[in-house]
């Protein structure tokens, strides 16, 4: 094998594996998205519940801090 073939098998075992990564860390990214997102409801579902709380407790006269 003669040098520039060797560079060139190199080069593209190099490309393959930098893409198969990249490919990886790609679908890493979705995955935490949607995991944000998720967590962004829950926060959404408890902050709400916690403010209709605090408007129920205001409403019946009770004390609030």
């Amino acid at each position: 094998m003669t040098l520039a073939s060797e560079n060139r098998l190199a080069f593209t075992t190099t490309v393959v594996s930098l893409t198969a990564e990249a490919t990886e860390l790609e679908t890493r990214v979705i995955e935490l998205r949607q995991a944000l997102a998720e967590l962004d409801e829950q926060i959404r579902a408890v902050s709400g519940a916690l403010l209709r709380i605090h408007g129920e407790e205001r409403a019946c006269g009770q004390r609030t801090e």
